[in-house]
């Protein structure tokens, strides 16, 4: 029986709100913006910190000056507080806070390279969504921005998360053979989630013995 969602998507394509849906409608727990929460207090920084960091590489200067210090005479001395917090540093704690929701149950899990942390785990339902980019501009205007905004979100969003997920977890973004679904959100939200539900219904079906 699947116990855990979780919901990667392309910039645009509807994955939170779709995401907040999902979990109101199972009665699950959504962890999105909670997670950028949760990690921020496990790593006693605040949340401005992890954001900075969230499914996204260090600048290559960030990465100098880190390795530059940590080469000083002050080397053996630990690295802490916000200015240190990286995307190293917020991927060990995404690693930890992941596990321990996973271990949990009852959650939907939007982003932050899940699909990745828990890939070898059985009881989770991995899905991508994806769009035209002419629906994801709608999507993006929609929410306040213009049209030259949205479109360079739409540009550099997903290229950071192929870079981050390349980067630490060795893999293409979207790796399609992690995913128990791929679904294009064009068809509207309410589709989307009825096709989630009865996919995972059908999947756990065939699982019985």
């Amino acid at each position: 029986m699947f116990r855990i969602i979780t919901v990667e998507r392309e910039y645009g394509s509807g994955g939170a709100e779709i995401s907040r849906r999902l979990a109101e409608h199972l009665g699950w727990k959504l962890w999105d913006q909670s997670l950028t929460q949760e990690i921020a207090k496990q790593a006693n920084v605040d949340q401005a910190a992890v954001q900075r960091c969230d499914e996204r590489r260090d600048s290559p200067f960030h990465r100098l000056a880190k390795v530059f210090w940590r080469g000083s005479y002050e080397t053996s001395m630990p690295l802490r507080g916000a200015q240190d917090f990286d995307a190293d540093a917020m991927v060990e704690m995404v690693h930890q806070v992941l596990t321990k929701v996973a271990e949990d149950g009852n959650s939907v899990i939007v982003g932050r390279g899940a699909p990745y942390v828990l890939r070898n785990r059985p009881d989770v339902f991995h899905v991508f969504l994806y769009a035209p980019r002419a629906e994801k501009l709608r999507r993006v205007q929609r929410s306040g921005k213009s049209l030259k905004d949205a479109e360079d979100l739409i540009d550099t969003v997903d290229r950071d998360r192929m870079t981050f997920i390349a980067h630490y977890f060795r893999a293409d973004w979207p790796t399609r053979a992690l995913y128990s679904l791929m679904i294009n959100t064009v068809m509207g939200d309410d589709k989307v989630i009825s096709v989630i539900l009865d996919t995972m219904r059908l999947l756990e079906g065939k699982s019985q013995p």
